[in-house]
Formats: structure tokens, C-alpha cells, sequence
């Protein structure tokens, strides 16, 4: 009992001297405030997956009452005002990037369809603007479809239908992007940050020389590499936290459905786990220089293959599975996404628990090995 008494009271006096040494470090704390809220606020306001304000122009070689009505079909918040354009213009506007969508509408086409005569619309998309051209076209044919139910049907509404379908939303009524990348930029910076600030503090160490003061003192190297840990996790634990209540629930007014407290159970967990793979690549590396090239490959695989980005089941099922054994990422945005999104309680989420600590125990021991071998040696 006593030896564990001294054990736990070296890992904190450890622990308050990496946060000092954080403190110390201002270029770091800018980092670590900036990347939890501006970053975050701007994320969220400024990259949107949904379709908003798209350029579209119309070429109307019908000049009938119903082309000018599909022109006018065309409006915000979905589109700018429609444009008309010559046959002529297609080209010159598209290639300079003015228009996304052009829509022909050829000679004589309200006559066609009221004739029931087969005719034609030629959409001419853009598809360098990816997300735009996909969602826009949809929108597109279902405005075009709709007018031209409504033409047939001689009113303004569209002929009944004897199934009435209604859509609910769940956890994002408005479909709002924002509410979606608000929550993934703090698990993807929880990620970032964690790596960095806990590698950086070992090579910082290394390149200063100081790590020779510690291999003098009477403490292990799991006391040094758990105050390390704990440090630089506690430091990214409290600005997510803040980031969490202060710029997504208050200034971006986006709901948090679920336990705050569960949350950052969670969270810390994967922090920890974080923190050792922090700890792993600062061993392998020997300069800052040499950690930043480490560093950047694992984070992006670990952001664009998580969920956060795109979703799991759109991957190849080897990648998966390699994803889910290799890395602990997938199972922390889950636990995010069922927590904060659906409200979700432990008796839920605790199999995305248990496979972060299982992953993280794997890296913690592989972490220790290194740091024994390459600091201690």
C-alpha cells in the first residue's frame, strides 16, 4: 500500500510539471484554444454538405407560359434566381465557373406534353463541384417533375396520391450540416491535439536534453509516460468540454441530447488511448521535424477512415474490419455520434467502451515497451 501511496504521488508531481511546462508554452495553448473554437465555429458555419444558393441558367428556346413558370421554380434558398442564358453562352459560362447547372428547354415543349408527345430537357452539371452537382440534379428533376405534374393536372397542386407519406428527421430536423461537422470537428481535434501535445512533450524533452534530469530521479517510466498522458489529455479534455458547451450549444445553439458526464467518460478513455499513441511516435521519432511526418499520415487515416467524415458501411468490408481492430477512432465517433446525437445511455454505447480500452491497452503496452527501451536504455 505504501509503495502504491509513493507511486501515485510521483505520477502527480509529475503530472502538475508537464502542466507547468504546458503553461509555459504559449504558441501551444493558441493552438489548442484556436483549434476548439474558432475552428470550430467556422467549420461549422462555412463547410456545408447540404445544397444552398447554386447557380443555374436557362436556356428557353419554348418561350411558353410553362417555361417561364419552371424558370421562376427556381429560387432560394436552393438556388440564386435563374438566369437566362443563350444556347451560345453554355460553354463560356460553365467553363468559367459562373454556372453550376444549365437547363435547355428545347422548341415547342409545353405543346409536346400537353399533346402527350415524347420531348425532352437536357441538364448540363458541372461535376467538378461534387457534392453541389449530385444533390443539386436531384433537386433539379424533382422541381421539373413536379411542375410538370402539376401542367397535367391543370392547378397548382399535384394530383393526390392515395398514400400519404410523412417524413420526420430525427436528431436533425433541418438536416443542418452544421449540427454534424460542429460535433466531428471536436472529436477530430480531441484526436489531433492529443497526438501532438503528447508526442511533442516527449521530443521536446529529447531535443532539450531535460529527459537526463528524470532518468536521475527516483521514478519509473510508467510514472513519467502516465504523467504525460495525463497531462496533455486533462489540458484537451477541458477545451473540448468548453468547446462543447460554449461554442456548439451556445453559439452554434445545436442540441446535445445525451449525458455530458458520459460524454467525457468516454472521451477520456480515448484520450488516454490517444495519448499513448502519442507517446509511441515520439519514440519513434528523434526530432520535432521527424514526429510532424509521423504524426500527419496517422491522423488523416485515423479522420477520413473513422465515420466522421464519411460512413463506415461505405467503405470495402476488409477496410472495416481493419479499421475497427486497428484503431480506436471508429469506436470513439460512435460513442460520440450515439451519445451526443440520440441521447444514448451506457447500457448502449459500453461495447464502443470496451473495444477503446481493449485497442488503447494494446498501444499502451507496445507505447511502454518503446519508451523503456529508447529513453531508459
Amino acid at each position: 500500500m505504501a509503495a502504491l501511496l509513493v507511486h501515485l504521488q510521483n505520477i502527480f508531481r509529475l503530472t502538475v510539471k508537464e502542466l507547468r511546462s504546458i503553461r509555459a508554452d504559449p504558441v501551444m495553448l493558441i493552438l489548442v484554444a484556436y483549434a476548439f473554437s474558432i475552428a470550430v465555429y467556422t467549420v461549422s458555419q462555412s463547410v456545408k454538405i447540404e445544397a444552398r444558393d447554386l447557380t443555374i441558367g436557362v436556356v428557353d428556346e419554348d418561350q411558353s407560359d410553362f417555361a417561364r413558370t419552371l424558370l421562376g421554380a427556381f429560387g432560394p434558398p436552393l438556388f440564386k434566381l435563374a438566369e437566362r442564358i443563350s444556347a451560345s453562352e453554355i460553354d463560356t459560362q460553365m467553363n468559367s465557373g459562373r454556372l453550376v447547372f444549365v437547363l435547355e428547354i428545347p422548341p415547342k415543349f409545353e405543346a409536346d406534353l400537353l399533346a402527350g408527345r415524347p420531348t425532352e430537357l437536357q441538364l448540363n452539371v458541372d461535376a467538378t463541384a461534387m457534392t453541389q452537382a449530385g444533390n443539386g440534379a436531384v433537386y433539379i428533376q424533382q422541381i421539373i417533375t413536379q411542375e410538370i405534374a402539376n401542367l397535367k393536372a391543370g392547378r397548382e397542386t399535384s394530383t393526390p396520391l392515395p398514400v400519404d407519406l410523412v417524413v420526420r428527421a430525427r436528431f436533425n430536423p433541418n438536416l443542418d450540416s452544421g449540427w454534424f461537422n460542429s460535433v466531428m470537428q471536436i472529436l477530430n481535434n480531441i484526436t489531433l491535439l492529443t497526438i501532438v501535445l503528447t508526442g511533442a512533450a516527449l521530443i521536446r524533452e529529447r531535443e532539450q536534453g531535460t529527459v537526463e534530469h528524470l532518468l536521475v530521479m527516483p521514478v519509473t517510466p510508467v510514472e513519467i509516460m502516465l504523467a504525460k498522458m495525463l497531462a496533455n489529455a486533462l489540458v484537451i479534455l477541458v477545451a473540448a468540454v468548453a468547446s462543447l458547451t460554449l461554442i456548439v450549444e451556445l453559439a452554434l445553439g445545436v442540441p446535445v441530447a445525451g449525458s455530458l458526464a458520459l460524454f467525457v467518460t468516454g472521451a477520456a478513455i480515448y484520450a488516454f488511448c490517444v495519448a499513448a499513441l502519442g507517446i509511441l511516435l515520439g519514440t519513434l521519432a528523434t526530432t520535432m521535424g521527424q514526429f510532424g511526418l509521423l504524426a500527419i499520415p496517422v491522423f488523416v487515416v485515423t479522420q477520413l477512415l473513422s465515420g466522421a467524415t464519411t460512413p463506415m458501411e461505405s467503405m470495402p468490408p476488409w477496410l472495416q474490419w481493419t479499421m475497427q481492430i486497428l484503431s480506436p477512432t471508429p469506436h470513439f465517433v460512435a460513442f460520440s455520434q450515439g451519445v451526443l446525437y440520440r441521447g444514448a445511455g451506457l447500457d448502449i454505447v459500453w461495447p464502443q467502451i470496451a473495444k477503446i480500452v481493449a485497442i488503447g491497452s494494446v498501444y499502451f503496452a507496445i507505447a511502454l515497451a518503446r519508451f523503456r527501451k529508447v529513453i531508459f536504455a
